[in-house]
């Protein structure tokens, strides 16, 4: 079954960010955009290259409205002693995400029982807090940053524009199509 606007559900976590323990509720969620990036585990091999890749381009992300929160099923401390001891992790400057009871996993579909550990998924949340995009990668293939800020203003466009829908590559300013009108004659 599809994900695609299912509202994200009432949660409370700890999240590691700026050197400091806070708490994150989907109310933080409400009238912006954000990006959920499960990530199977700390002190892994993959993880670091992608959560470093959002980094690089973290602040666009921010520009465009949209908050990016690393999630994984482990602790809030171990988030800080991954953050401690990697010099690819210490330059996160995003929210990090513990869903040690796998309560935020459970309710994306990525958790899997027999790792303890969730599915490397990446959800776009719009300002409803409903899943307006998503995609679920074998956990040795990395994702891509840039794509993913693509397909984030791709979202916020059709968000806006209702009427209109983005093509393969689309980027802002590129061409949208209108459904009834640009397919008329095309069929």
């Amino acid at each position: 079954m599809s994900l695609i606007n299912k509202e994200v559900s009432d949660f409370s976590a700890q999240v590691f960010h700026n050197e400091t323990f806070t708490t994150v509720t989907k109310n933080d969620l409400k009238g912006k955009w954000s990006v959920f990036f499960f990530y199977p585990a700390d002190f892994t091999f993959v993880c670091p290259t992608e959560l470093e890749d959002l980094q690089d381009k973290y602040d666009e992300f921010k520009k465009i409205g949209c908050e990016l929160y690393a999630v994984s099923c482990d602790s809030h401390f171990v988030h800080k002693a991954w953050h401690d001891h990697s010099e690819k992790i210490a330059k996160l400057t995003y929210p990090m995400i513990a869903d040690p009871t796998h309560v935020i996993a459970d309710d994306f579909e990525v958790y899997i029982p027999s790792d303890g550990m969730a599915e490397r998924g990446t959800f776009i949340i719009n300002p409803e807090c409903k899943i307006v995009g998503y995609e679920v990668n074998a956990g040795g293939v990395g994702r891509n940053a840039e794509e993913l800020f693509r397909k984030v203003q791709a979202c916020q466009f059709v968000h806006e524009h209702g009427d209109q829908v983005c093509p393969a590559r689309w980027k802002p300013g590129a061409q949208t199509l209108k459904p009834g009108i640009d397919l008329v004659g095309k069929l």
